[in-house]
């Protein structure tokens, strides 16, 4: 049973992450990539990069993380505006239903490109956090898989993208699909049913993750369409910062969307 205080917490959570993707009547958008086809997402098996990231202090899980490759083995890959000072995180790989103790790992510090800090630019809304847990380990061995980070998708690209729905429990969605870039510079996909809590679920391409549902109005106004940040070499020289260490960044505590 919930304390009120964690009530409280989720209330400030899902009204950081919620209304961006389930507007009525959207505002007008950049185009979508010529040639898209109608997709909808569907449950599937946990992936063991892939998991649910728990803000709050709860045990409804309010975005989607991956296990993203680096030279400590410690890092995951989220959207920026699933994060917010002052809001503990936490992370289970592979998540299924419910997690062991063993099994969460502890967000200890976010690294979040400068864009995104001052301004919360949507072209900057991806962001690499350092987790550990009382066990020991490293995230990356334990979930025995990691995705290895690639650049935003030319004119197309097949891509699987992977997210867990806004609650307690429950599987993860997945949908095979193509991505590819808008008239305004952002990598875009059509699949249906991708809803609130699947914003920072990877865009996976063999082993490679070259998006994570966000950017463009938090990932897009409606939940047929989704968009991200262009990952480049901003996106790379981030994750070099985390590799290093040192202290992280502040996540701006609210997120405003158009939507």
């Amino acid at each position: 049973m919930r304390t009120v205080a964690a009530a409280l917490s989720l209330a400030l959570v899902m009204l950081l992450i919620a209304g961006c993707r389930t507007s009525d009547e959207p505002p007008a958008k950049a185009a979508e990539p010529a040639g898209a086809q109608d997709k909808s997402a569907r449950p599937v098996a946990p992936e063991p990069a892939v998991g649910a990231l728990f803000l709050g202090g709860t045990d409804a899980h309010t975005c989607t993380a991956s296990v993203v490759h680096s030279t400590t083995e410690d890092l995951i890959l989220t959207a920026a505006h699933c994060l917010a000072d002052g809001l503990p995180a936490t992370f289970v790989p592979g998540f299924s239903e419910k997690a062991a103790p063993g099994d969460v790992w502890t967000v200890d510090a976010v690294y979040l490109d400068p864009r995104w800090v001052s301004s919360q630019d949507p072209k900057a809304d991806y962001a690499f956090a350092r987790v550990s847990r009382d066990g020991g380990g490293t995230v990356e061995s334990v979930a025995g898989q990691a995705l290895t980070l690639g650049v935003a998708p030319g004119h197309s690209a097949a891509v699987t993208v992977v997210g867990y729905p806004a609650g307690v429990g429950g599987p993860p969605l997945g949908c095979d699909t193509t991505a590819g870039m808008n008239s305004e510079g952002y990598p875009a996909l059509r699949c249906g049913g991708l809803v609130d809590g699947t914003s920072g679920g990877p865009w996976i391409t063999g082993a490679t993750v070259i998006g994570v549902i966000g950017g463009w109005n938090g990932g897009g106004c409606q939940d047929n369409v989704s968009y991200s940040s262009p990952f480049d070499a901003a996106t790379a020289a981030l994750l070099a910062r985390a590799e290093a260490g040192g202290p992280g960044d502040a996540a701006p505590a609210s997120f405003d969307s158009e939507c």
